[in-house]
């Protein structure tokens, strides 16, 4: 989509915003950049909410921000991306970054909780170190369920880890076994669900949290396990992927 016409669809979106969201959103603008992260390839900032400097002690009603969506960043994901589309994007990085200036009015910090949880999950996706509580900032989604993005992780407190364990999944009842070795906090990738999201269904194993968990360093156990029903189901399907 070109530079003008990006312009132009984010101006009706703006304009279809019901007036009491956009108090103190001083602009909204389009700019032709495109911002890489700077330390995960193919990852894109969209847009951003700038806040305006305000002396402190100022009212909540004097609270303004510049919302920015980054051109460039929407055509950089779009080359790399299948059926990109280009406005259910934008209204969803429009939706966000309004979010972020309420919340800021109204000095919540929820939504910047949740992407601390984003950065997290990219930090277990690519084999790195992550707090592993960071999908409690997500969004809840059910019983012991979170979603961050595109991926879903269900929450267990064990004792330690179980030989075999029961999951519900979309109406149905999957056996796992975890692999020989695994430690907790463990977080097993689902595989073979018959009817998965998106992203990733992660099974997370972990003892109830207590004080003297603060004072340890955790390292975190990743594997990629076998979800099976348990007409068919077969010990020992796992596949490890890594345990940091």
């Amino acid at each position: 989509m070109r530079l003008a016409d990006f312009e132009a669809m984010v101006v009706r979106m703006a304009g279809e915003v019901p007036r009491e969201f956009l108090a103190g959103v001083a602009e909204i603008v389009v700019s032709p950049r495109t911002v890489p992260h700077p330390d995960r390839p193919g990852i894109y900032t969209l847009g951003e909410c700038i806040p305006f400097p305000a002396p402190d002690g100022a009212a909540v009603e004097g609270v303004q921000s510049r919302v920015v969506l980054y051109h460039g960043s929407f055509a950089a994901l779009a080359r790399v991306t299948p059926g990109f589309d280009w406005r259910e994007e934008a209204f969803e990085t429009l939706t966000h970054e309004l979010r972020h200036h309420l919340e800021w009015r109204a000095r919540a910090p929820d939504l910047e909780e949740l992407d601390w949880a984003v950065e997290q999950n990219y930090a277990r996706q690519d084999g790195e170190a992550f707090d592993p509580l960071f999908f409690l900032a997500g969004a809840p989604v059910g019983d012991d369920a979170w979603r961050v993005e595109d991926d879903v992780f269900l929450d267990r407190i064990v004792r330690q880890v179980p030989a075999t364990l029961s999951v519900h999944w979309v109406g149905r009842d999957y056996l796992i076994t975890p692999p020989a070795g695994a430690s907790l906090p463990a977080f097993l990738v689902l595989e073979g669900l018959a009817d998965p999201p998106e992203g990733d269904v992660v099974l997370v194993l972990r003892r109830k949290p207590g004080v003297l968990a603060l004072f340890r360093p955790v390292t975190t156990y990743h594997a990629a396990v076998h979800a099976v029903e348990p007409g068919g189901y077969l010990p020992g399907g796992s596949r490890t992927d890594g345990a940091d």
